[in-house]
């Protein structure tokens, strides 16, 4: 199993904090959002003497209740398509165990979400990655680049919409082009959609549960995580028009007997939240994208391109090795007893040596927070004994953003 690239770092930041300094995570993506009061309140309040086991699939009332809330967002979907998961993560994992032989092949556009690495590692699937550049802020690879990866050992291609961990949001072209992919060489779409909310500048999301033509080869991943600022809850769902994957999927969800029942409980109450919550957040986090992104584009050498979705941005450093970098930010650099940690990019990567001079940010900090990160960056690139030259490419770059 590959070791997270998100938490490798995690023991250098509790030296860091037991020898007094405070630590500003912008390494992983727990939002500071607070849970939405419907929650809370159905947590509070619970009336109950039993927390039982639900069913393998989750109640039927949230399921009833969630497909509603899909079709209020215009994506079609019945109570019968839908089974609760562990979190997104589990529902990754239940399809890809269900759809794939171990030796199997499946297409990944990286930079992408690193424990998709993981999943793939359980399931004896080999990842192979279609790079995206920053360049063009990670825009999906050209068709023929999917192409020419494409064997008889493919079976499937995993998107994340929008994405994690460069908050790019594919258009509504792009997923088509997808679609007519895997409608081509007979593939799955697995979509990760768990960003669905946090799309940015009027940009809205298609899912891939729209397209024409694939009902029985997609999947659809989702979680309440993100959406609500309930990472802990763990709730997730793996979501698909084709019975014989849904009834395949069901015998692993009946070996782990059932997804966490008050998880639940706070998942279907949270389908109440009312959209005043949704504008607070969304306002909450374009200041933060356009702070933090403005911030870091003025710094001498670094490059990010502006993010549509999700909150992260990848962001390309004049420094040698993104991994050594992270470390020393944690070790060897603060300011006022304060530093940063990031998350380096190279683990978002399988292709060997890519991303080595970029890092992952989740801007989920509040603004001063995330101001005094900025300047600490900055700071720190200023001394790092491991910068780098800005290169020609970085300039060109910066010079479209």
């Amino acid at each position: 199993m590959p070791a997270s690239p998100i938490r490798k770092l995690m023991p250098y930041a509790a030296q860091a904090k037991e020898s007094g300094k405070r630590v500003l995570h912008l390494n992983i993506g727990q939002p500071d959002i607070k849970t939405p009061e419907v929650v809370l309140d159905a947590l509070k309040n619970l009336d109950r003497e039993v927390i039982e086991y639900s069913n393998s699939e989750g109640f039927v009332s949230y399921r009833e209740k969630l497909a509603r809330y899909y079709r209020s967002q215009n994506i079609p979907v019945e109570t019968d398509h839908i089974m609760i998961t562990t979190g997104g993560s589990e529902a990754l994992t239940f399809a890809m165990l269900t759809c794939f032989d171990p030796g199997d092949e499946v297409i990944i556009p990286e930079p992408y979400y690193a424990n998709y690495s993981g999943f793939a590692t359980m399931a004896g699937v080999k990842v192979v990655p279609v790079t995206a550049v920053i360049e063009n802020g990670f825009a999906l690879p050209p068709v023929e680049d999917f192409e020419k990866l494409i064997n008889e050992r493919t079976r499937g291609i995993v998107l994340c919409n929008p994405g994690n961990p460069t908050g790019y949001l594919y258009t509504k072209d792009e997923v088509k082009a997808i679609g007519e992919i895997a409608k081509k060489h007979d593939l799955y779409i697995m979509a990760d959609e768990v960003y669905r909310e946090f799309c940015y500048d009027g940009a809205e999301p298609f899912s891939v549960y729209n397209l024409e033509g694939v009902d029985d080869n997609v999947i659809l991943i989702d979680s309440v995580s993100k959406r609500y600022s309930m990472c802990g809850a763990r709730i997730g769902a793996l979501i698909t028009r084709n019975a014989e994957v849904h009834a395949m999927a069901m015998k692993f969800a009946q070996a782990r007997l059932s997804p966490p029942t008050l998880g639940q409980i706070a998942a279907e109450a949270a389908l109440d939240t009312p959209q005043s919550y949704f504008d607070d957040v969304m306002e909450e986090y374009v200041g933060r994208r356009n702070f933090a992104v403005k911030a870091l584009n003025e710094i001498p050498g670094v490059v990010c391109p502006m993010p549509r979705g999700a909150f992260y941005c990848i962001a390309e450093l004049p420094i040698d090795d993104s991994d050594k970098f992270c470390q020393w930010l944690l070790t060897s650099f603060s300011e006022d007893n304060t530093t940063v940690m990031l998350a380096p990019a190279g683990g978002f990567y399988i292709t060997e040596g890519l991303g080595k001079q970029e890092v992952r940010l989740a801007y989920v900090l509040e603004h001063a927070d995330l101001e005094k990160a900025m300047h600490i960056i900055k700071a720190a690139l200023e001394v790092y004994p491991g910068r780098t030259a800005l290169t020609e490419k970085s300039k060109e770059t910066t010079s479209s953003l």
